[in-house]
């Protein structure tokens, strides 16, 4: 009988530590799940008022501003439908990217760029554009350059196209963009980024890992504290979102404060 009660006053023990723990462990996650909402949330805010808040007529200005507000709609979708830790990260990540843009509409526009902005994920290591490039692809003319311009409207944040690294800095064209979309689109931006990016911004005697170096701004360490706001690998992005719109390298980021929100 004494044995009896023993095994009984054990067991409901462990069943009582088992139920704390289960409780602590939901209090945790509970708790960790309303930090990454509100901070996607706060980022999502910002680029609200940024894209209500900024305009111009220069082509750089405009297409800058129209990918800030892509971004802004797309994030508040992800956000409606988040319900994980790394689906609000997602969504914070596309409101940064929104935010990078409606940054370089700053730019573009003249305006202090305000303060730098948390490192986006898939930039890291793609550094920046130094100087301006001009190649010839297919009988076409393409620039790149770290300042907007007539001739370079549209701004990439930095980010990887087919594998190859493609700096933050203005384009001519978009070709970086998955819009382009299979077979001779694709093969068209490879020939792009080949001719822009190696050998060494078309100087003889460089291979494309010398060209990446001389070329850009080392970007090697923008991306430090990346690994905290959560894996955007293609996996978890297709199980979160269905692939999202960051399989084709279209990424950006960045906070402003178009009206003083800083």
């Amino acid at each position: 009988m004494e044995f009896l009660l023993v095994a009984i006053l054990v067991a409901a023990l462990l069943v009582g530590g088992f139920v704390w723990w289960r409780r602590e462990q939901a209090a945790r996650e509970a708790r960790s799940l309303a930090d990454v909402r509100a901070d996607a949330q706060r980022w999502y805010e910002r680029l609200g008022g940024q894209v209500m808040n900024l305009h111009g007529d220069a082509p750089a200005v405009r297409q800058a501003l129209v990918d800030a507000a892509e971004r802004y709609n797309a994030a508040g979708s992800q956000l409606e439908q988040a319900g994980t830790v790394q689906q609000y990260r997602l969504a914070r990540e596309t409101a940064l990217e929104g935010l990078a843009y409606a940054r370089a509409a700053r730019v573009a526009l003249g305006l202090d760029p305000g303060p730098e902005l948390p490192p986006l994920a898939a930039a890291q290591g793609a550094g920046e554009l130094t100087r301006e490039r001009q190649v010839q692809v297919q009988g076409q003319t393409f620039k790149a350059g770290p300042q907007p311009g007539q001739d370079t409207p549209y701004y990439y944040p930095g980010g990887r196209y087919q594998g190859r690294p493609v700096p933050a800095g203005w384009y001519s064209t978009p070709w970086w963009k998955t819009a382009l979309g299979a077979g001779a689109g694709v093969l068209g931006g490879l020939l792009i980024a080949d001719a822009l990016f190696s050998p060494a911004f078309a100087d003889p005697g460089y291979g494309y890992e010398a060209g990446y170096q001389e070329g850009f701004g080392d970007g090697g360490d923008q991306g430090t504290d990346a690994g905290d706001q959560g894996d955007f690998g293609g996996a978890d992005q297709a199980g979160d979102f269905g692939g999202g719109d960051f399989g084709g390298g279209d990424f950006g980021g960045g906070d402003l404060g178009g009206g003083g929100d800083w």
